[in-house]
């Protein structure tokens, strides 16, 4: 409790040096679109990231721009194809692995990385850039700022870190102009929708949509073809701040004989890999069914043996938008963007 105490008085300090221009707010000519939260940890921020991605990238040049958490480099890194999760960080190196043609740096100093962005040879093309967990981030004055909140953990019932997940003040929630209400049972009751909404609705112009982000076909990370039936048996493992979902929709589809969950952004040592194997010996008749963004860490690693190899699944996402969420979300998204870029449907 004094922990939680000092996080909140230091934070809202924080705010109101802001909120006075006391500390500076810097806005750019390109279009920014932050998408983030104010909790900790696995509410769903990269499906909706990749989803963003989907909606701009035939169109225009799109630049993902993220800190790289837990990344061994520092500075400035514009990811090539030959970039690992150890240099960019698994998220944003999930990102380029999906999304070849679209640029994807990191930079802790986000102003710093904008900059670079717009100024680079290689990356001066950019027309929009996504900045991935900016919702914190007020050194840059995002155009729209894309707040995405966990259904499964209400923020007004939570506590500041680090007795509980709140990581920003509830009322910064004034700043946000879209928010997602995601991991929406697909049955979402309109008495729900309407709780959600009273609770996130501060200002008039905020947009309120409900997803849910939709487990697709299991695919194998290392042999084709081979797939997965429902019923088959699997050890899920995951290394992600939320693993219940996962967990859960997996125990839908399969036979779940045992699972792994490690925190996240977790670093997959020898001593894992040998605890993974163990598993896989113990359930010989078992696939090993992982996240994506697990998965994409352990596709170039050396370390991965033959078994793990021949029995090891990801499960791709998808997000769907739930009927009760405000209308055309890529077209109130173009007009919030009008003047700075033509956004094509």
């Amino acid at each position: 409790a004094p922990f939680t105490l000092i996080y909140r008085v230091v934070m809202g300090i924080r705010n109101k040096l802001f909120e006075w221009k006391i500390l500076p707010s810097e806005e750019f000519d390109i279009p920014i679109l932050s998408v983030g939260n104010i909790t900790v940890g696995g509410t769903g921020k990269t499906p909706h990231t990749e989803y963003l991605i989907k909606l701009l990238k035939d169109n225009h040049k799109v630049a993902l721009l993220s800190r790289g958490y837990k990344r061994k480099t520092k500075g400035f890194q514009l990811a090539t194809t030959e970039s690992s999760a150890k240099e960019i960080g698994d998220e944003p190196y999930q990102i380029k692995e999906k999304f070849g043609g679209i640029h994807v740096a990191v930079d802790a100093d986000r102003r710093h990385g904008i900059h670079q962005l717009c100024e680079n040879a290689s990356t001066k093309d950019t027309e929009v850039i996504l900045l991935d967990d900016g919702f914190q981030h007020r050194h840059v004055e995002a155009r729209i700022n894309v707040v995405i909140v966990d259904s499964t953990r209400p923020y007004y019932e939570d506590d500041f870190l680090p007795a509980g997940t709140l990581r920003d003040k509830v009322s910064s929630l004034d700043r946000a102009h879209y928010f997602i209400v995601t991991k929406c049972p697909a049955d979402m009751q309109p008495i729900a929708q309407r709780m959600w909404r009273k609770e996130l609705h501060k200002i008039a112009y905020q947009k309120v949509y409900f997803t849910r982000v939709v487990p697709t076909k299991a695919v194998s990370l290392f042999q084709t073809p081979n797939v997965l039936n429902p019923g088959d048996q699997v050890i899920a493992m995951s290394g992600i701040g939320n693993p219940k979902a996962f967990v859960a929709g997996v125990r839908k589809l399969y036979d779940v004989k045992a699972k792994l969950n490690f925190s996240d952004h977790h670093v997959y040592s020898v001593s894992d890999i040998e605890r993974i194997v163990g598993l896989l010996e113990k359930y010989p008749q078992a696939m090993l069914l992982t996240t994506e963004k697990d998965a994409v860490k352990l596709r170039r690693s050396r370390r991965v043996p033959d078994i793990m190899r021949e029995r090891l699944f990801y499960q791709p996402l998808k997000v769907e938008f739930l009927e009760g969420s405000d209308e055309d979300f890529l077209g109130t998204l173009k007009k919030d963007l009008e003047g700075k870029v033509h956004l094509d449907a």
